[in-house]
């Protein structure tokens, strides 16, 4: 793949990075929740899932589960009851004031592991992530070329992009969280991200191949 297709291609990956799906609404949670730093940390189980993905992407099957109609409607449902059952657990769960100090990064180094396993199981039962990297990234392979070196560099590509995209959205949280101390400020941080999950879930329940 030659400079003038990378010039298109990394805006264009950047975009769908930034889209404000799960995993990046789920970030910007964390964010509010327990600070840049623990967000950031824990977004970072969404990586294995998509590097997964991708690798199934190299090998060929990529586009068999994308083209199957069983494969995707498992993990379809899958994720979409993930989805409602974390925005429902974000509506319940119990708020308090705000720690500070050490006793702020204690409970958020007592979390990452959690947050992670959150990331990684959405990132990993979403069949749109499949569609992307079987339909989007051919569009941008050099016939010429070898495709499997191609489809490797554009799946770093896009895994550093994601890293950006999540420190973004981690951060945006982060200052939210600054101004949401109290236990109705954080309340509500829940309630709009439990309420966003839950819209997600549902629209994936009802979304389609192609």
């Amino acid at each position: 793949m030659g400079w003038d297709m990378w010039l298109v291609f990394v805006p264009a990956t950047f975009l769908i990075n930034l889209s404000p799906g799960p995993n990046n609404l789920l970030a910007m949670n964390n964010g509010v929740r327990f600070g840049f730093a623990t967000a950031l940390a824990g977004g970072l189980g969404r990586l294995p899932a998509f590097a997964t993905l991708i690798g199934l992407t190299v090998l060929g099957l990529g586009a068999l589960l994308a083209t199957s109609a069983t494969a995707f409607a498992v993990l379809k449902w899958v994720g979409a009851a993930y989805l409602v059952y974390l925005g429902v657990k974000l509506w319940r769960a119990p708020v308090a004031e705000l720690a500070t100090g050490g006793a702020a990064e204690a409970a958020g180094r007592r979390v990452i592991g959690t947050l992670a396993r959150r990331e990684f199981l959405i990132a990993a039962s979403n069949p749109k992530a499949i569609l992307v990297f079987t339909a989007f990234f051919p569009q941008f392979l050099d016939s010429a070329l070898p495709a499997w070196p191609q489809l490797l560099a554009m799946g770093a590509a896009f895994l550093a992009l994601e890293v950006v995209a999540l420190a973004l959205y981690a951060a945006s949280g982060g200052g939210l969280g600054r101004f949401m101390t109290s236990v109705r400020g954080r309340r509500i941080a829940n309630r709009v991200s439990g309420t966003a999950l839950i819209g997600a879930g549902l629209a994936l329940a009802a979304s389609r191949r192609g």
